[in-house]
């Protein structure tokens, strides 16, 4: 089976649509997981086109040999070292791309790989790294974490109403033996857990919350987008798909920061509209989400929320 047909991409032809792609423009796919935006961007591209892909998981980018383009550029990089990537590709981070796309969060082959340890529908080792060649897996995490750093990421990441009952099981449970794989902590969460919303799993938060902190998710996510404000040329696209509420209140929050005055200053300062400092965004568009059609075909697009901004030229004082 082709990479292609494992992963269904939500918001394909949305997203790319929104870079406003540029036949000899260069752009960066955050997020390559199995290629899908990324050949799509490659289809509209020109000859002198660029494209540069990341991903921290190994698994995406060797695969990624597949597609044999010499615009094409894919590195095994975290979205959160942007610049430094940039740099490593040869490109002039001072003159900038044309646009910046990020499709956040786990896929499904991460998902439907038991051995991956993102989902507690096989029972597998309770690793949920994105990138399995450094950091601590989510069962090394839990076996020194103390009940407050537990309880904190399970209700923050999780906005889990029995994490303390949770985190206090997990400790007492890991002095007896290590808690080392998937349907053990899904077990134990269910068994902490009192009522459940009908139809959704009691180990769903938990098992989600466990996820964006051993990857840092939401920091690599506040580290990226001012990088890609910066690389940015002036009339350059962001366009980030996020699926989860932390994540696009982020994205949300950053994007309507950049696209206002610094009202701090207008309240403080007796300064002219025109004094004042000029915002960096233009938001493009309301927030999409999937159509009917798309979310009967890949239940998992029910979430998504794509959000995009256009950076401004800067007025010549």
């Amino acid at each position: 089976m082709s990479l292609s047909a494992q992963h269904q991409t939500v918001l394909l032809r949305e997203a790319v649509d929104a870079l406003e792609i540029k036949p000899a423009g260069t752009y960066v796919d955050g997020t390559f997981g199995r290629g899908g935006h990324s050949r799509a961007i490659l289809e509209r591209l020109g000859p002198d086109g660029r494209l540069l892909a990341l991903d921290r998981d190994l698994e995406a980018v060797l695969p990624a040999r597949e597609i044999q383009d010499r615009r094409l550029l894919v590195m095994h990089q975290r979205f959160g070292e942007l610049s430094a990537a940039l740099r490593r590709a040869g490109i002039d981070v001072a003159e900038g791309v044309d646009g910046v796309l990020l499709d956040i969060g786990v896929s499904s082959p991460q998902l439907d790989q038991g051995e991956r340890g993102f989902s507690f529908r096989y029972d597998a080792p309770l690793d949920m790294r994105m990138d399995t060649t450094q950091g601590e897996t989510a069962a090394q995490w839990l076996q020194r974490a103390s009940v407050q750093e537990i309880t904190e990421v399970i209700r923050n990441y999780g906005e889990e109403r029995f994490a303390v009952q949770i985190a206090k099981k997990v400790v007492a449970v890991r002095g007896e033996r290590p808690l080392a794989t998937t349907g053990e902590l899904a077990a134990l969460v269910r068994e902490a857990v009192r009522t459940r919303e009908p139809g959704k799993d009691a180990a769903t938060r938990t098992f989600q919350a466990l996820r964006i902190h051993i990857n840092q998710e939401l920091e690599q996510l506040t580290l990226v987008l001012p990088q890609a404000m910066t690389v940015l040329k002036p009339g350059g696209r962001l366009v980030v798909i996020s699926f989860h509420s932390l994540e696009d209140r982020i994205v949300k929050r950053f994007m309507r920061d950049g696209a206002a005055p610094d009202q701090l200053l207008s309240t403080k300062l007796p300064l002219r509209a025109a004094d004042l400092p000029q915002p960096q965004l233009r938001l493009v568009g309301k927030p999409l989400k999937a159509n009917e059609e798309e979310v009967a075909a890949n239940p998992r697009a029910r979430s998504a929320v794509m959000r995009v901004a256009e950076k401004l030229v800067r007025k010549a004082a």
